[in-house]
């Protein structure tokens, strides 16, 4: 029997995600020629014809389940199938962990008659949350002899075990299993804790967990694998509610993936699936390419051969590809790919934004059509760049800029100003945390020029583009500066571990040296403060979120566009809030504590300084075209996003981590993957899956530059350290050469 399903195979960029949604407008095309209906699922024990396959849509409402690798991806999917479509036909699009987040909430009822647990609405664990749970529950175990011979500290050695529980998860493994693949995967290896242990420690999690109803990634894709994709029921509704299933670069799912794909084809559903054997961007992160590659067994194959025309081509993939792995190999690259070298790496980063700026200023190319790529970003790399860059008008884009929330200014400021209505909090504040507030709570927005006036300042398209309209309208003020915030916070505030205090500005003796402006803005500022202390001791503020809430809305907000970085920071601070206190609530219904009633507050504050939750909120999609910015993301990052550019310039050439592909291999993830299930990992195959790597992000990156390359060296690291990475050889093969010497 011929399948009616579809493998697409093809490298970056060479059409897959179109031949997706093509296929499937050529599935409704053809159905409703024949037919005038969308189709049918047919019983998987009987012959079907790709004719009569569908059924009337209205009466038995299925729809197509797309899937995609990331949710950036997802959107984008998902709205180009629609529009395909006309809107006629129901598309649910998820990420494979979303849906099973999804089905996991949908079917809890299912999953607390199967396995026992308590009637009670389930609470997804963000990650931070989930650690410092984990943390609590452990401690009493992980003690200084067990953090020596893990050789790590008590944080990453918590991350580290939970991240088994889903690498297992991920796989189809059951919990109970993983110590038995440890065991294996490690062997002798004594410089690890015992398999048994970390099992113990996962299973008395995990239980911990359900008990509760708190859900975490790994918890959801293990309740989904191992429970629900086996039970008759939910099988049957799985079947009514999806007849046709989309999936789009399936090398970066996790091996359930292909459980699901292959129930919903038992079934007698349709899918089509698009492979990228050079993608694999998640590979060692979860995913397992080679066990879903396993799927195109059942389907018809189609491969999508060359690269797109407007890439670099293949031949100059083959030429790094030789010049990588055979470094003996006497070869030049062409002139399309140039080397910026210098010996530090202060001077590679100032030369590097210098030659994008000098490019865009030129006309040479527009800064949409700039990216820099870097194996990883540090703060210092990032701040250079973005720096020289937006002062010469040049806006710079930084793909998932994850910067901690306690990094922003206004957070801190937030929190400081909890510790000063609340009492208990004393100890979290001090005088440089007050001063930093009376300046951050005491901004105002001045108009300085009508909108008219702004947009006639700019006199060109191209330069309307680089200037962002929120700044040439609206200026940011404070009414207390910086040194008048220190005097003030000097000789007005009065440390107290249970009650700080903030004292009237004229405790200070030369107070008339504060100024009548800062002067207002601090009585407003003391004024607000001392009426919500009275409203927190009458217990009229519901939470602190509440609080946080009002203080937004008087200092912050107060009618003005924020900037999209604070706006991201307020959002992501009262999303954490909102879920730390639905969780310490669900925590104390199941099992009261004795504490004071601000313990809660304080481990929130502590939560945050330790740096552990960052600006993400759920995303603000744009309105209008490409923004006009160069764009700043790492290997993987950039690889994960699809994107392409006119140029590209790959940061940090002689850095080893170009290897690892710009993110760190989760431990004991070799050990899940499908194929080789608890095989030890050896030094040889660290090696040779770094060859591979390597080959591949080559392959993508090169697919996804259309003009030049620019490999930029430093001889020495920021660490000080020769660097001697495997791009060497490319750098050493360059025949455009732009040293310092050449800038100057």
């Amino acid at each position: 029997m011929v399948s009616h399903s579809v493998w697409i195979v093809g490298t970056s960029r060479t059409g897959k995600t179109a031949r997706l949604v093509e296929q499937f407008c050529n599935w409704v095309k053809s159905e409703n020629k024949y037919t005038g209906s969308f189709y049918t699922k047919k019983s998987a024990n009987k012959k079907s014809s790709h004719v009569g396959e569908f059924s009337d849509l209205k009466q038995t409402e299925p729809g197509v389940l797309v899937l995609a690798a990331n949710d950036d991806n997802r959107r984008e999917l998902g709205d180009i199938i629609v529009t395909s479509t006309f809107g006629k036909y129901p598309v649910r699009a998820k990420t494979p962990l979303g849906f099973f987040q999804d089905e996991v909430i949908l079917f809890w009822p299912l999953l607390i008659n199967s396995l026992n647990l308590k009637a009670q609405f389930p609470v997804r664990l963000r990650p931070e949350t989930e650690q410092e749970l984990a943390t609590k529950l452990w401690r009493s175990q992980l003690d200084e002899e067990i953090l020596r011979l893990a050789g790590v500290n008590e944080s990453r050695l918590v991350r580290r075990i939970l991240d088994l529980l889903q690498l297992a998860a991920y796989s189809g493994i059951p919990c109970e299993d993983i110590a038995q693949i440890l065991a294996r995967g490690l062997g002798e290896n004594t410089t690890t804790l015992e398999p048994e242990f970390l099992a113990s420690l996962l299973l008395n999690w995990r239980n911990w967990c359900l008990e509760r109803g708190l859900l975490t990634y790994g918890i959801i894709t293990e309740l989904y694998s191992q429970h629900l994709l086996s039970d008759r029921n939910y099988q049957q509704h799985l079947a009514k509610r999806y007849q046709a299933v989309l999936a789009d670069d399936v090398d970066d799912y996790p091996s359930v993936a292909r459980l699901l794909f292959e129930l919903l084809l038992d079934q007698g559903a349709v899918g089509a699936f698009s492979y990228n054997p050079d993608g694999a961007v998640r590979l060692g992160l979860g995913a397992d390419p080679n066990y879903l590659e396993g799927l195109a067994k059942r389907c018809r194959v189609e491969i999508l051969t060359g690269p797109p025309p407007e890439s670099l081509g293949e031949d100059l993939t083959k030429q790094m590809v030789e010049l990588v792995t055979e470094p003996m190999v006497l070869l030049s690259l062409p002139e399309i790919v140039h080397s910026i070298q210098t010996t530090s790496r202060a001077q590679l980063l100032r030369q590097t934004a210098e030659v994008i700026a000098n490019a865009i200023q030129s006309q040479q190319v527009q800064p949409e059509e700039v990216a820099i790529i870097a194996p990883g970003l540090d703060a210092i790399a990032r701040y250079t760049l973005v720096e020289i860059l937006i002062k010469q008008n040049i806006q710079v884009e930084s793909l998932n800029d994850q910067r901690s929330l306690i990094s922003s200014p206004v957070i801190r400021a937030l929190l400081t100003m909890l510790a000063l209505v609340y009492p208990a909090l004393g100890r979290l504040v001090d005088r440089d945390a007050v001063a930093e507030m009376l300046v951050v709570l005491s901004r105002k927005q001045q108009l300085t020029e009508n909108f008219t006036d702004a947009m006639n300042r700019v006199s060109t398209t191209d330069a309307m583009n680089r200037v962002s309209t929120t700044d040439a309208i609206h200026r940011v003020s404070t009414n207390i500066d910086p040194v008048r915030a220190g005097l003030i916070a000097d000789y007005c505030f009065v440390p107290h571990p249970d009650r700080p205090n903030l004292l009237p500005v004229s405790t200070f003796e030369r107070w008339d040296r504060i100024g009548y402006a800062a002067t207002t803005a601090y009585n407003e500022i003391l004024e607000w403060l001392e009426q919500q202390r009275s409203q927190q001791e009458l217990r009229l503020i519901p939470s602190p979120i509440s609080l946080l809430d009002r203080a937004i809305q008087r200092f912050l907000w107060n009618g003005s566009n924020l900037p999209y970085e604070q706006l991201a920071a307020l959002r992501e601070l009262l999303e954490t809030a909102q879920h730390y206190w639905e969780i310490d609530t669900r925590l104390r219904q199941i099992a009261p504590v004795e504490t004071t009633p601000y313990t809660t507050i304080i481990e929130f504050i502590q939560l945050l300084r330790r740096g552990t939750i960052t600006a993400n909120p759920y995303p603000v999609r744009p309105i209008g075209g490409v923004r006009k910015a160069v764009t700043l993301a790492t290997i993987f990052q950039y690889r994960s996003s699809r994107r392409s550019h006119r140029w590209h310039f790959w940061l940090d050439a002689g850095s080893p981590l170009w290897a690892k592909g710009g993110a760190a291999t989760l431990f004991g993830a070799p050990f899940f993957l499908r194929d080789r299930l608890g095989e030890p990992w050896t030094a040889e195959d660290e090696k040779l899956a770094e060859e591979q790597r390597l080959r591949r992000i080559l392959t993508d990156l090169l697919s996804r530059v259309s003009e030049r390359v620019y490999l930029c060296h430093s001889d020495l690291a920021v660490n000080g350290q020769e660097q001697l990475g495997p791009l060497l050889p490319l750098v050493n093969a360059c025949v455009t050469v732009i040293s310092e010497s050449t800038v100057n």
